[in-house]
């Protein structure tokens, strides 16, 4: 069956089309990321985050000699897996809920596996926990904040 475009617009049809075409295009520009790619996803690897406070037991440990010191500085988590955290480099990982990330780099004694708290376009934080060097069978509550650069 053939209609025209005038019968379109007397039955107001053209607008209901012309309306689909822009909920359509606005549609595939929101999803013009990766298939199976999440939010966290992007915002990670997307920004390069640079420490604002790195805290032990509630405490500045970012100076020099403080447990947290090469942590200070630049985050960047590439979408390859790898990354540069602070002074680190290595890999980094999501675990399957991507509530934790898991950090490895030869310069760390152990993978480090992180709680993600916050994970935005403005703001990444995450807690851990660490043995006590000189307390053992005690840990060190660990917080890690940063913002984009």
């Amino acid at each position: 069956m053939y209609i025209s475009v005038l019968e379109f617009k007397n039955k107001g049809t053209m607008k209901n089309i012309i309306f689909a075409l822009i909920v359509s295009t606005s549609f595939l520009l929101a999803c013009n990321k990766e298939e199976g790619t999440s939010e966290r996803f992007y915002n990670l690897t997307g920004i390069t985050w640079t420490s604002d406070s790195l805290l032990a037991d509630g405490q500045d440990a970012s100076g020099p000699g403080e447990l947290l010191e090469n942590f200070k500085g630049d985050a960047r988590f590439y979408e390859n897996g790898t990354g540069n955290f602070g002074q680190y480099d290595g890999t980094w990982a999501f675990n399957n809920t991507e509530t934790q990330l898991i950090i490895n780099s030869p310069d760390l004694l152990a993978a480090l596996t992180v709680n993600i708290v916050e994970l935005t376009a403005t703001s990444f934080k995450v807690t851990t926990q660490f043995p006590s060097q000189t307390n053992p069978g005690t840990y060190i509550n660990i917080r890690m904040t940063f913002v984009p650069k």
